[in-house]
């Protein structure tokens, strides 16, 4: 199941970011790969809450460094059985 979380956010990262998949690992820099700027956040946060249903403060990006990061904070928000 974890597998399907990763795969679904980094489609929808590559089609919506316009970002080499390969450039999308759990250590790499979230903010810096996929170049945000304040807009490009609260594009983030829509994609998000509309494919994972989970709401998103924008103080939560704080502790959001790495897409593994993004990854946890997806799965920890987000009920398991919305993404089967």
């Amino acid at each position: 199941m974890e597998n399907g979380i990763i795969e679904s956010i980094n489609t929808l990262l590559v089609e919506e970011f316009e970002v080499e998949p390969g450039l999308i690992t759990p250590e790499a820099d979230l903010k810096a790969t996929l170049d945000l700027d304040s807009l490009d956040y609260i594009d983030l946060v829509a994609l998000t809450e509309s494919n994972f249903g989970c709401k998103m403060k924008p103080e939560d990006f704080n502790d959001i460094k790495t897409f593994g990061d993004f990854y946890n904070y997806i799965k920890a928000h987000t009920k398991q059985t919305e993404l089967i």
